[in-house]
């Protein structure tokens, strides 16, 4: 399990910004503390399944009407996960319980990880490195605007002393539990990463450490338009053309 003080609420306070909104029919996943509400579209029973985490300032409905019926038109199923405390769901915001999240998460699908190709935009890349990790056969990970560096993230809005730890202290939970270039050596599936060149979040530098410590097969694609929070509206046929392009290259 991940250390607790991933769980603080300085860092659910200052790092996470939930919102709520309702679906028309949430697929809950239960956690045992949290009840997730997520959304599973499932037109094309013999495809790949595509599992979506989202961003921080976004809930799964924001994507009901675009990432839905566009991964519909290529031929793939979708979950768009949902984290507790955000849209639907029960619970509230931690780090630490949302990383085991994620394994009820996958477990929910009742299909094999062979078929299920993992999705993580911005703060959603943490979730599905996790997957990533804890799921090694999956078929497939595509990280768009992702994070290379939690701590770093972490240390713009909290600060160590703040959660009673040292600045070695923090650095060793985030080294044991968020260690991205150590979940990217379990993995062993194929990996797309997705940035803006001008993305002014998060720096299109993370894209190129997630795309050093990937395992082949892997590829890097940065788009000249767009920013961080309008990378697939500025880039839509192309963005949706590396996606068909990279899901349709895995194995069946």
């Amino acid at each position: 399990m991940p250390d607790p003080v991933l769980d603080h609420p300085l860092i659910a306070a200052r790092y996470f910004f939930p919102a709520r909104a309702k679906l028309p029919h949430p697929f809950w996943v239960e956690t045992g503390p949290a009840r997730l509400a997520c959304f599973y579209h499932r037109p094309h029973p013999e495809a790949k399944t595509l599992v979506h985490f989202h961003g921080n300032g976004e809930v799964v409905a924001d994507h009901l009407a675009d990432l839905v019926p566009a991964l519909e038109q290529l031929g793939y199923n979708c979950l768009l996960a949902e984290y507790r405390g955000y849209g639907q769901s029960t619970g509230v915001p931690a780090l630490g319980a949302m990383l085991a999240d994620v394994e009820p998460i996958i477990k929910s699908l009742h299909l094999p990880p062979e078929k299920l190709v993992l999705f993580g935009r911005s703060v959603g890349s943490i979730f599905a490195l996790e997957a990533a990790a804890r799921f090694p056969s999956i078929a497939g990970l595509i990280l768009e605007s992702g994070i290379a560096d939690p701590l770093e993230r972490l240390l713009l809005r909290v600060r160590p002393e703040e959660l009673g730890l040292t600045f070695e202290q923090f650095q060793a939970v985030v080294a044991r539990d968020l260690n991205h270039p150590a979940k990217l050596a379990r993995y062993r599936g194929a990996t797309l990463i997705l940035h803006t060149r001008h993305d002014g979040l998060v720096e299109v530098t993370h894209a190129r450490r997630l795309f050093e410590w990937a395992p082949e097969p892997k590829k890097l694609h940065i788009f000249e338009q767009g920013n961080h929070n309008t990378i697939m509206f500025s880039n839509f046929q192309e963005y949706f053309r590396q996606v068909q392009t990279f899901i349709d290259s895995l194995p069946e």
